[in-house]
């Protein structure tokens, strides 16, 4: 796994990432799909396998070379500089988009999703009956988990802890959206808007000189929520690879049919026409959660009308999201 790198090598590992960033943002999109269909999946998984008790030992024992290369540093330290650079500009500039084109952002990531499935799947050569029911059971638990309703939020930090390691699935496990694992768990907005535009605005007051937010007793609350979900995640992060990494080496066949069932069925999430459905009281009022956001109860999910021009339009953007994967696909095998 361990390679020398070019120049080119290294600025694309943070493009990927700078992807992957952006993809964990989005509810019902996977950077774990990023990763499979990019051509690094496997070393992602092996370089996190490397976060282990030898690496602790040669990391308190000085030998910091050791360290680096036995860790894969270089590919991991990249990718995560690309994510981190997407959160903080990327991730802000879906956030824009996602409030004033809604339709035609989930109908190009609906088409990404689309062709990740034709991706993984057109070379699959090994149906059987076992992977046949593996990616039958998968189907069923994506789709299942797309009409779950959403929790209500909670601030409780061993939540939060328990969010960072659960939502991190969608980097390690393609198919598997984080973020909209953290909407079913009620916290999506506090733990990738409210806590990532805070830190944005406080690494901004520190550059400029003022550290005012040392007295601002709620921004204090949300970067210490955002640092126990940091250390969640991580836990998660590793924890997750170790165990993918056994599954991979033994049962790569019938993991491959799965994760293909589980894409499947998860394409519910991401449908592009839907509307939001809010809890409201008997008199018909929307209730709010302590924060003042509306509780949603569900996403109610309909055939689009062929004879909009906004229809015509999201499905130009499906089409587009399609040919981004197939380019991805293109470039990776240009490079091989």
């Amino acid at each position: 796994m361990h390679q020398e790198r070019t120049f080119s090598d290294k600025f694309f590992l943070v493009v990927k990432g700078l992807f992957m960033g952006a993809a964990n943002k989005v509810p019902g999109v996977s950077g774990g799909i990023v990763a499979f269909v990019g051509g690094f999946y496997e070393e992602f998984i092996y370089s996190l396998q490397k976060i282990n008790g030898k690496a602790f030992k040669l990391l308190i024992s000085g030998r910091f070379k050791s360290f680096y290369r036995y860790t894969n540093a270089t590919f991991l330290s990249l990718l995560i500089l690309g994510m981190l650079i997407s959160y903080f500009s990327v991730s802000r500039l879906l956030d824009y988009f996602l409030e004033q084109k809604e339709l035609f952002v989930w109908a190009a990531f609906f088409g990404m999703v689309l062709g990740s499935i034709y991706y993984i799947a057109k070379d699959y050569g090994h149906w059987n009956k076992k992977t046949v029911t593996a990616g039958i059971i998968g189907l069923l638990i994506g789709i299942s988990i797309s009409f779950l309703s959403p929790a209500k939020e909670n601030d409780n930090l061993i939540f939060i802890f328990f969010c960072g390691m659960i939502s991190v699935s969608g980097m390690t496990l393609p198919g598997l959206s984080g973020s909209f694992i953290l909407i079913l768990l009620g916290n999506y907005v506090l733990l990738l808007v409210d806590s990532v535009n805070s830190l944005y605005e406080t690494f901004t007051e520190m550059v400029q000189g003022d550290f005012s937010f040392v007295r601002n007793k709620e921004r204090l609350h949300i970067l210490r929520i955002l640092g126990v979900f940091t250390l969640g995640s991580a836990t998660g992060l590793v924890t997750l690879s170790h165990l993918l990494g056994y599954v991979l080496k033994h049962y790569k066949q019938i993991t491959t049919a799965v994760i293909i069932g589980f894409i499947t069925g998860s394409l519910g999430v991401i449908w592009p026409w839907k509307k939001t459905i809010y809890k409201a009281d008997g008199l018909g009022n929307i209730l709010m959660d302590s924060n003042g956001d509306h509780i949603i109860k569900n996403y109610e999910r309909y055939w689009p009308d062929v004879s909009t021009f906004e229809t015509w339009g999201a499905l130009f953007f499906v089409l587009v999201g399609i040919f981004v994967l197939l380019g991805i696909d293109w470039y990776g095998k240009k490079r091989a």
